[in-house]
């Protein structure tokens, strides 16, 4: 369209210079020109721009024309309205939402969600803001994920919100991803990025925690005591060392057990006599 213009443009000028020094000047001919180099002053107001990472939607008296997403100088129709769409990769942060987790624990949640536009026209046709529609279904999506894991699971095997967080995060990118379909966006990542208790709660649930942690370190600990008695007993018993009945071997096990299971330094007691006395 550029040849185009530039030479029906010129044409057009020089027939009107040409018709205005001559002799015989027709007025109908005269306007025929000047009505020409408006229409190529149209054509070349259809020229545009469109950036790399960049579209642009084409309408024309409301009805939907196609977008154009190559980079690089363009021309359309100069009635065209031209809207532009930025394809270009961008963060939601949400803000800190209060939920209720699988347990009924209020937990303060946010998340980032990496996004970007891939159809046009839904963005511009099928939601009203796809920038706002982003932020509200995200923030939906979150809720409704803390709604279906515990904060934190006291039993194998089950999954919760902080100690699952690849799981967490792929099925959020999954639910953010079909609630986004509609408007034409593509979610390339999807993260948690804040999870705490709400204050309310948070000083009794670290005393659950903590309660937790030491639980689970005396049962390994009363593991490796049980085993070591064991072992204790069987190497006596199998070199000969000393043999002892019932009763003794009750009380070797009981010394042992408090020795290897007890939160402090024990204080032996040296018996100057028999093993009986």
């Amino acid at each position: 369209m550029v040849p185009v213009i530039i030479v029906g443009f010129g044409a057009s000028l020089w027939g009107l210079i040409a018709e205005g020094l001559g002799l015989d000047t027709s007025p109908t001919i005269v306007v025929a020109w000047a009505l020409a180099m408006v229409v190529f002053v149209v054509f070349a107001m259809g020229f545009f721009v469109v950036n790399p990472n960049e579209a642009k939607v084409l309408t024309l008296f409301g009805k939907y024309w196609g977008s154009v997403k190559q980079d690089g100088f363009h021309w359309a129709n100069p009635l065209l309205t031209k809207r532009r769409i930025s394809l270009r990769i961008r963060n939601f942060e949400s803000s800190q939402i209060k939920v209720n987790d699988l347990e009924g624990n209020p937990v303060e949640i946010a998340a980032v969600v990496v996004w970007r536009v891939t159809e046009t026209a839904e963005a511009c046709f099928e939601v009203d803001n796809y920038e706002h529609y982003v932020k509200v279904q995200s923030e939906a999506a979150v809720r409704n994920l803390a709604t279906q894991y515990p904060y934190d699971a006291y039993e194998e095997h089950h999954k919760s919100l902080r100690g699952n967080t690849l799981e967490i995060a792929a099925q959020l990118q999954v639910e953010v991803q079909e609630r986004l379909l509609k408007a034409g966006v593509d979610v390339l990542e999807a993260r948690i990025n804040h999870l705490a208790y709400a204050p309310e709660i948070a000083s009794a649930m670290l005393q659950r925690q903590q309660a937790g942690a030491i639980i689970a370190a005396r049962t390994r600990i009363v593991e490796g005591a049980v085993g070591m008695v064991e072992m204790a007993l069987e190497q006596l018993s199998k070199r000969a060392v000393v043999t002892l009945d019932n009763d003794r071997k009750a009380a070797m096990v009981s010394n042992l057990l408090v020795v290897l299971c007890g939160d402090r330094s024990t204080q032996p007691i040296v018996n100057a006599g028999t093993i009986y006395q």
